[in-house]
């Protein structure tokens, strides 16, 4: 027993090496912007720059709308599989796994085929439809998390008992979704939502290819251009992606409470 738990702590040592000296390595040097002392000159370069509040307010309404737009897609779909197309469900996650093999230059070079200036649907010939483009680009990342995340979560109910008790108190199919369903896996929407926000802000190809302002594209303008500024982004974005993680923990831990107090 003894062995398995030094095991144990060996392996998660091991992971927290494997994953905290490549980031403590990168905050030391965002900190030597200053010869000799150590100092938060490149976090203020970055702050300061209006570039970075411009691409990271656009990545985070992005964001905002690719949470939106994937919780209307799928909260509906994983529901009606599970209500009405358990046989579908094997294909259905076989189509959301798709973005996890399909690279992202393949999805963004179909979609400038598809919606160039001269096909039907010209998206990238006006900056709002290029923002469209986009938004749906990073719903099709990250519609894998987005799905397992609710599908978990339709686990934990009996969506068929909740269905026939609203149909029989007269609710249609939005009232049924939106104020039944919809409430009884929030948590696991917020834990997809958070993975997504997590996703878009990082995201690189999509944005640069499409050629929009993001805060991928800016980090690998300022890294390409600046010494210790990349550092102190890489910092802000892993602090990003961390915060993401905790909030999902948060979430979950708040779940199992509520559970239990039920």
């Amino acid at each position: 027993m003894k062995s398995k738990k030094l095991w144990s702590w060996l392996a998660l040592a091991f992971g927290a090496l494997y994953f905290a000296l490549p980031l403590l390595g990168t905050l030391e040097f965002s900190l030597r912007a200053r010869r000799g002392v150590y100092s938060l000159d490149a976090y203020r370069s970055v702050l300061a720059d209006p570039q970075f509040r411009e691409t990271f307010s656009y990545s985070v309404v992005m964001a905002i709308f690719t949470i939106l737009v994937g919780a209307l897609i799928v909260v509906p779909t994983a529901y009606w599989v599970r209500l009405r197309l358990p046989h579908w469900r094997p294909v259905v996650e076989f189509i959301t796994l798709l973005p996890l093999v399909i690279p992202p230059i393949v999805i963004v070079f179909g979609y400038i085929r598809l919606y160039n200036t001269s096909s039907i649907l010209p998206l990238t010939g006006t900056t709002t439809g290029t923002n469209v483009l986009l938004m749906l680009g990073y719903a099709t990342l990250s519609l894998p998390y987005m799905y397992r995340a609710v599908d978990t979560g339709l686990r934990t109910i009996d969506v068929g008992t909740l269905t026939e008790a609203a149909q029989s108190l007269g609710a249609g199919w939005s009232t049924i979704l939106a104020r039944v369903i919809l409430p009884n896996v929030l948590v696991a929407v917020l834990s997809g939502a958070f993975i997504t926000f997590a996703i878009v802000i990082g995201e690189f190809v999509l944005a640069s290819l499409l050629n929009r302002p993001a805060f991928g594209p800016y980090m690998q303008l300022t890294g390409a251009n600046k010494a210790y500024e990349p550092a102190a982004l890489a910092v802000i974005a892993f602090s990003i992606t961390w915060i993401c993680m905790g909030l999902i923990q948060l979430v979950t831990r708040f779940s199992k409470h509520t559970n239990a107090k039920r």
